[in-house]
């Protein structure tokens, strides 16, 4: 089994928030406190992780005030998520680092013990959350959540190269390794866990849903 000291979270806030008018997303307020200090504390009860660290570009000192280790993006120009998921590995001092994003406040309490159990059981490199949508048809699709991964940190000289190379896409980059999906739409699994919020708007009604 993999233990939580094995494996270190990274929250991802390090985004432009373009779509919330240049707000910090991570510091806008989810139930009366910050979208990412939500995502910090369900990862602190889950108990599956022994440590965390906060990807962000701008606000620092506020992000450090929850606790965690900061760290802003070694690539330049909000490169997006991989930005995010290469500035932890190299900062990362576990075998294993999970990354999630910073605007689901409702995640679930198991996923990181769930998504370790599956790297490992299926000998993997990359374990990614899947979870219920529904597609522009109406259709109800289980897919795969490229934000939410567990992975090995010898992946880094891979990632190193793919984004050097210009590669910007979560899912086109970990299509390049042995990746496991996880799904999460179980019986006892809240639909609502990997519901985010891009807009100010969304996240009024991410709050409606989560009161």
């Amino acid at each position: 089994m993999i233990s939580p000291d094995q494996i270190t979270a990274l929250i991802l806030a390090g985004g432009r928030g373009s779509r919330m008018g240049g707000l910090d997303k991570g510091l806008q307020t989810f139930l009366g406190m910050p979208l990412a200090l939500h995502t910090l504390t369900r990862l602190q009860m889950g108990g599956g992780v022994g440590h965390i660290m906060i990807n962000a570009n701008r606000n620092l000192a506020a992000y450090e005030s929850f606790g965690a280790s900061v760290w802003p993006d070694v690539l330049a120009d909000y490169a997006g998520p991989l930005a995010g998921f290469l500035t932890g590995l190299e900062r990362c001092e576990t075998p294993f680092l999970v990354t999630v994003p910073c605007d689901t406040p409702l995640l679930p309490l198991d996923l990181v013990p769930r998504l370790a159990q599956a790297i490992e059981t299926q000998d993997a490199d990359i374990a990614m959350a899947s979870a219920p949508e529904i597609d522009r048809l109406g259709q109800r699709q289980v897919r795969g959540q490229p934000v939410f991964c567990l992975l090995r940190v010898n992946l880094l000289e891979s990632l190193v190269k793919f984004t050097h190379e210009g590669g910007r896409k979560v899912d086109a980059w970990t299509a390049l390794h042995k990746t496991v999906l996880v799904p999460f739409d179980l019986p006892g699994d809240d639909v609502r866990a990997f519901r985010n919020a891009n807009s100010l708007d969304e996240l009024r009604q991410l709050e409606d849903t989560g009161a």
